[in-house]
């Protein structure tokens, strides 16, 4: 969902800009991010805490980093680190407001980190 979310901003939100003029695309993107500011974060904190069990319940605590799995499972931990503190800025971002240059390259980052995070997660179980 949070993939599919990032996904939606950064591949349909961003071409909607070329279609409608400014003011338009302000209460658009104001509408879709007071939206995501109360369902976002349920959905991230959930992410989080099925990641850290899987580490949990898979790895024994840190007894696993030596195993494929296990070595692939580590490996996801910075880049949802990563997500995690770009997402925390945006959440915290002044009055809601951010400058649309940072929170377009913001979004593309955490886009890619999450096609990173995703291919991980594949490989860990398919290769």
């Amino acid at each position: 969902m949070f993939v599919g979310a990032v996904t939606f901003e950064v591949v349909i939100l961003e071409a909607l800009h070329r279609s409608f003029d400014r003011e338009t695309m302000e209460r658009i993107e104001q509408a879709v991010m007071r939206r995501a500011r109360r369902v976002m974060p349920w959905i991230v904190a959930t992410l989080y805490a099925t990641g850290i069990a899987m580490f949990t319940v898979r790895c024994a605590g840190l007894r696993c980093p030596q195993t494929h799995f296990g070595g692939l499972l580590l490996a996801k931990v910075g880049p949802a680190l990563a997500v995690l503190t770009v997402f925390v800025r945006a959440v915290r971002s002044r009055g809601g407001r951010s400058d649309p240059c940072r929170f377009r390259h913001a979004h593309r980052l955490v886009l890619v980190l999450m096609a990173g995070i995703v291919f991980l997660a594949k490989a860990m179980f398919y290769l």
